[in-house]
């Protein structure tokens, strides 16, 4: 499948004589996929919570952590959500000026800052909930119960191989200069 420029590019090439070059199928490049189905989810899900409790979707992904992890440190949070330091440190400024998370001294560690939902915060995480368990019941109900349980499985398989995108490819071509 090619599409926009990347297409037209071809089709020039093609035209000219020139052999194109690989062109990705975007209905079978795991990657497209699952960046188009999480940037899909995240914006409906930004203007649904936005809309209806005054949160955005990365405030949601903190307080469900911190439902699930109370009292943790910020380097904790970036590393399971899997955002940078100044997105999380804003956004948790934010929530703690709303009083949705309270940061506090870590006693064993003086340099480390524990973060927790409030009682507030636990309230309207309790109400969210609901509604995001429901926008996943929906999104999987075009799958058995044996193929939600699969697609989890692959997820999170995928999940766990993602340290392997970080070791350098051998077959990296070299630029002449």
């Amino acid at each position: 499948m090619t599409s926009g420029r990347a297409g037209q590019a071809g089709d020039r090439a093609e035209a000219a004589g020139a052999t194109p070059g690989p062109r990705l199928d975007l209905e079978r490049y795991v990657p497209a996929l699952l960046t188009f189905v999480a940037n899909k989810l995240s914006h409906s899900a930004s203007a649904t919570y936005q809309r209806r409790f005054g949160v955005n979707v990365t405030e949601w992904r903190i307080m469900s952590l911190l439902a699930i992890e109370p009292g943790i440190p910020a380097a904790r949070i970036c590393q399971v959500i899997g955002f940078d330091k100044g997105p999380v440190s804003r956004t948790l400024a934010s929530l703690e000026k709303r009083d949705l998370v309270a940061v506090e001294a870590d006693p064993d560690d003086a340099r480390r800052r524990l973060i927790r939902l409030t009682m507030r915060g636990e309230a309207l995480h309790d109400e969210i909930i609901v509604v995001a368990l429901e926008r996943e019941r929906r999104l999987t109900a075009c799958l058995t119960p044996e193929q939600r349980d699969t697609l989890i499985d692959l997820l999170n398989r995928l999940h766990a191989n993602l340290p392997a995108l970080a070791t350098p490819g051998t077959s990296r071509r070299k630029h002449p200069m």
